[in-house]
């Protein structure tokens, strides 16, 4: 109940309900739930967009997120159609009963380019930072099939707070082993209090640094960059390889990645020539891959290293058998093979990630053919921007370990 107080004008009100703020916590962690699902479901569409993907990391990205309004009552304005009311009439006036299976509610979105006078949906921008969005984007991804490979030892300093000191900065301190530690004290005294001797009793929330087995993997991404590879395309497959080498860097200590391009002659490229480079002459993708396999030769023994080439092209090339023939070779030595295509015609247009042959390109169809009973070949087509975050979790997900030679 209610107390009051006197004050100089009468009486006030003084203490709150004994639920508001039990109430106010739970509609706080039903918001952040909410726009953690509006951010998930919007992922394809947030992370193609080309200023979030050269971001720094600390831009803030706006999500648009639809009002969470608490339920209530409300008058309907709009004397759309109601379960059980008045008698056989033309429904299409609002006078006839509304028959079983009938969609009651608001009318829908109007369209077109005249003036609409139904009201729309309430909507408002949440801000997290690109980071934020990384952890939220990548929280369930990983490398198929990861070996224990390599023998290094590498230090990763842990942030979970699994270790209690006496002596740490205030901010870490914990307020629950403190009052333990109190109790226990002055019941040794034979005065069981909560009392706190700031001397003895303070814990302190702490990490310790831990040596774990490093995983050595290399990641070969390798793209065309022929005549063929329009702007478009380009930036597709800049993307996809933006935002698969944020995750590995993010994920993994041990990796390695070796960038390739790649028109009728490859190279091994430096990054920032890798994302930049420009297209020109034919498209011969068998030297990617060849140039591939002297690298892991020389460099990556496969008995020490998890093995995954990547290769994104737009399916024309020449000399295609050749290509088939190094996938092979490189599938014996390989966690996972990768091949992205990146088509961008009109008649292709709603059939990517399809499974017809007619819907690849040439290379992408004796792939297709010739490859599709090992599962540690995946492929993947790429048309739209929004297509490349179901390719990267197409990818990155968990296979089994049986399949890994």
């Amino acid at each position: 109940m209610n107390e009051l107080n006197p004050t100089p004008f009468g009486f006030a009100l003084v203490s709150e309900p004994w639920d508001l703020h039990r109430r106010s916590r739970r509609d706080i962690l039903r918001h952040n739930q909410r726009v953690r699902q509006a951010m998930r479901a919007n992922l394809a569409e947030i992370i193609s967009h080309e200023d979030i993907v050269t971001s720094d990391g600390q831009k803030l990205v706006k999500v648009p997120i639809r009002g969470v309004e608490l339920p209530r009552f409300r008058f309907d304005p709009y004397q759309g159609q109601h379960v059980g009311q008045g008698d056989e009439g033309s429904q299409s006036q609002g006078t006839g009963r509304t028959l079983p299976g009938t969609e009651l509610g608001r009318a829908g979105a109007g369209s077109g380019k005249e003036a609409g006078h139904e009201p729309g949906f309430d909507y408002y921008e949440a801000e997290i930072t690109v980071d934020d969005l990384i952890e939220l984007a990548f929280e369930d991804l990983e490398l198929p099939d990861l070996e224990e490979k390599g023998k290094e030892q590498v230090k990763v300093t842990s942030v979970r707070y699994d270790t209690i000191r006496k002596v740490g900065p205030q901010a870490n301190l914990d307020t629950r082993r403190t009052l333990i530690e109190a109790y226990k004290r002055n019941a040794r005294l034979g005065v069981p209090d909560w009392q706190i001797d700031p001397t003895q009793d303070p814990r302190y929330r702490s990490w310790e640094e831990t040596v774990e087995p490093r995983r050595n993997a290399v990641v070969f991404a390798m793209r065309d960059v022929s005549g063929s590879i329009g702007d478009f395309e380009a930036y597709l497959c800049r993307t996809f390889y933006t935002w698969m080498v944020r995750f590995l860097r993010r994920r993994y200590a041990g990796v390695e990645v070796v960038f390739i391009t790649c028109h009728t002659e490859a190279q091994e490229a430096d990054e920032a020539t890798f994302f930049h480079q420009g297209g020109t002459g034919g498209t011969r993708m068998a030297s990617a891959y060849a140039l591939a396999l002297d690298i892991i030769g020389q460099r990556f023994d496969p008995s020490n290293w998890n093995i995954y080439p990547f290769l994104f092209s737009d399916g024309y090339n020449w000399d295609d058998e050749a290509c088939v023939d190094l996938v092979r070779r490189l599938l014996a030595i390989s966690n996972l093979v990768g091949y992205g295509e990146l088509n961008n015609y009109g008649h292709w247009a709603g059939v990517t990630h399809g499974e017809n042959l007619e819907s690849w390109a040439p290379l992408g169809a004796l792939y297709a053919k010739s490859l599709a009973s090992d599962e540690r070949f995946v492929m993947v087509q790429i048309g739209h921007r929004d297509d490349v975050w179901p390719a990267l979790r197409k990818f990155m997900k968990q296979r089994h370990k049986e399949l890994v030679r």
